[in-house]
């Protein structure tokens, strides 16, 4: 019988860390744009475990959410709950843990951070349910894999806050309009990887009758896959023109280019290898735009 920490492992994805990979690239980009550079080693750490975290206990929901799906799809059918190796019980009982550890990490920020974190858990308890009715559920995964952009922008304006001084008023001034942009924008990269892994499992999902953006776009979805990157990286690079970031950042969005041009040839023929080779590559898109900002903001002259 295998170990129980082994299949608990496995439930959480620890073995393929592209998953938080895809969630930190933006949370940390959000945390430098926010501090106009370095946010500091106690701000780092915290976004960091905070994110690893949350995307295990995301996994757990995520999996008893589809269990019954899961079976049906070649790609899933192994995993734990699915095949009855951890119960639902347990799976959730594990998910809540590790939210409410990293619940305890936003507690060592600010209030205001602390209130914007239940917005992010209801967008991402909200997911796994999604795809039962909504056509592109990979635009409400877009908000959830984001929504540590705002709450980049909540740690780092909201430090000094006291409960006292919460309202309306100041949680709206701790996340202003460009982190909003910022989100909005990277929601059209979630939904470019996310089509690319949903292209993976398209047959499957026809058949069981699951909603994705790759059965939605049809024989579009390849050409609307680079426009999704192309509204990402052009979006950004607006919405950071006033920063200054100087050639670090124009090297990394020519990058980061390059990188969707890859993906464009990985993808072009739809196969399974092909799209799902493109899917975990992504963070390495993330990667190039966070070194980008990340030395464009330590290169910037006092």
């Amino acid at each position: 019988m295998e170990p129980r920490w082994r299949l608990y492992l496995d439930l959480i994805r620890w073995n393929r860390p592209a998953g938080w990979l895809l969630l930190l690239w933006p949370s940390l980009s959000g945390l430098w744009i926010a501090a106009g550079g370095w946010p500091g080693w106690h701000l780092l750490c915290v976004f960091v475990a905070g994110t690893i975290l949350m995307r295990s206990a995301g996994c757990c929901i995520n999996d008893v959410a589809d269990r019954e799906f899961d079976k049906h799809v070649k790609r899933t059918a192994q995993r734990p709950v699915t095949r009855g190796a951890v119960s639902v019980r347990e799976a959730l009982m594990l998910g809540a843990a590790l939210a409410w550890m990293a619940f305890g990490l936003v507690l060592t920020t600010n209030p205001a951070a602390v209130v914007w974190s239940f917005a992010a858990l209801a967008v991402t308890l909200l997911y796994p349910y999604a795809k039962r009715v909504v056509s592109m559920p990979q635009a409400v995964l877009g908000v959830a894999f984001s929504f540590g952009i705002p709450m980049a922008f909540a740690a780092v304006k909201g430090e000094g806050l006291t409960w006292q001084d919460i309202d309306l008023s100041t949680l709206t001034a701790c996340v202003p309009w460009q982190a909003w942009g910022l989100l909005a924008f990277n929601l059209f990269w979630v939904l470019a990887y996310d089509t690319e892994y949903a292209m993976v499992d398209r047959d499957d999902d026809l058949r069981i009758g699951m909603k994705t953006s790759a059965i939605t776009l049809g024989r579009y979805d390849v050409l609307a896959v680079l426009a999704f990157y192309g509204v990402f990286l052009i979006g950004w690079c607006l919405l950071l023109q006033d920063r200054a970031l100087g050639w670090p950042w124009g090297f990394a969005l020519a990058v980061a280019a390059v990188q969707v041009a890859w993906h464009f040839h990985l993808i072009k023929n739809r196969t399974r290898e092909g799209c799902f080779k493109a899917f975990r590559l992504n963070h390495w898109l993330g990667a190039s735009v966070f070194a980008g900002i990340a030395a464009g903001f330590a290169l910037m002259p006092a």
